[in-house]
């Protein structure tokens, strides 16, 4: 996972990153470069102290609130964040509000079709799976535009040393001749302005009504006959 995340975002110096839902271990990939670096658990996801040994930099949230400003992050990596929320495309909404004008946003949720996703035991098992597809016109209608797709995790959901020694043969492999099987699948997708909306409602415009002359009256003669 961290090698596959590492090639979509290679170099993050100067960037201002936020890592939601089980992000934490991800988050040292960019963090020695990154301007600054935040790891944000949501309630149904839950909270750790991030970094060991150091001052915190971990927090829990409201997925539907976030506690930042507008525009204040240029990287959101979302990890197991959107399959357990009780309203994806709200959080989505607000993950599109806290990213900067170019933000970048870098999802990681369990494929349908893998192995992973059927086995309760596993993280990758919890909560809604999504194919690729599916991942991608979510993210379209919240005004994301998806700019690339991978997929990852093809070792069997097991913990013997003789598969985690042959991981790398599994993903080159799995890759090459089963992509559609990956554990997880991870899109990355641009915030769209184009498509924004509002924060209030606009007032109504007025609306000319024709009525005959007899029937129009001023305020204060409305006041009189009451």
């Amino acid at each position: 996972m961290r090698a596959r995340l590492q090639e979509m975002w290679p170099d993050l110096t100067g960037r201002q990153v936020l890592g939601l839902g089980h992000a934490n271990p991800y988050l040292r990939l960019w963090r020695d470069h990154a301007e600054r670096t935040l790891a944000a658990g949501t309630a149904e996801a839950g909270v750790l102290p991030w970094p060991r040994g150091e001052p915190n930099l971990a927090t829990l949230v409201e997925e539907t609130e976030l506690p930042f400003p507008d525009f204040s992050f240029d990287n959101v990596l979302l990890v197991h964040g959107l399959e357990t929320a009780e309203n994806g495309r709200r959080l989505l909404r607000e993950v599109w509000r806290v990213l900067k004008e170019d933000g970048r946003l870098l999802v990681v949720v369990p494929n349908r079709r893998g192995v992973w996703a059927h086995l309760d035991t596993t993280p990758f098992g919890q909560g809604r799976p999504y194919s690729p597809g599916q991942l991608s016109r979510l993210l379209e209608r919240t005004m994301f535009t998806v700019e690339r797709r991978r997929v990852a995790l093809f070792v069997p959901p097991f913990r013997t040393r003789l598969l985690l020694r042959g991981a790398g043969i599994w993903e080159r492999a799995g890759r090459a001749l089963a992509p559609r099987f990956a554990g997880v699948a991870i899109v990355e997708a641009r915030k769209e302005m184009f498509g924004a909306m509002p924060v209030n409602a606009l007032p109504a415009k007025g609306r000319r009504v024709l009525m005959p002359a007899a029937m129009r009256f001023s305020p204060g003669e409305e006041r009189e006959e009451r």
